[in-house]
């Protein structure tokens, strides 16, 4: 009956339903699924760990988000404009 993290990112489709944020507009959703993603990575790459469950912020965000907006974020951290906290 338990799935591992990887049967769950297999069965993927769309961004399941998240209490935070009940109302039809899902841009706070989608940036702060960005930003654990994000975060996720930094945390599990310095403890020297596999990142792969971090996939599942990265699906949802890319499900939710406007590609133009992923972009824009992306240009900002390599820049180190970004005005989110990771």
């Amino acid at each position: 009956m338990s799935e591992t993290i990887e049967e769950k990112i297999k069965g993927y489709r769309t961004a399941p339903f998240d209490a935070r944020f009940p109302n039809t507009n899902q841009t706070r959703n989608c940036f702060q699924n960005y930003l654990d993603y994000h975060r996720c990575n930094k945390a599990l790459s310095a403890k020297d760990q596999d990142v792969a469950p971090c996939d599942w912020y990265q699906r949802v965000y890319k499900s939710l988000c406007p590609m133009s907006w992923v972009a824009k974020w992306d240009d900002q951290m390599e820049n180190g404009t970004f005005p989110g906290k990771i």
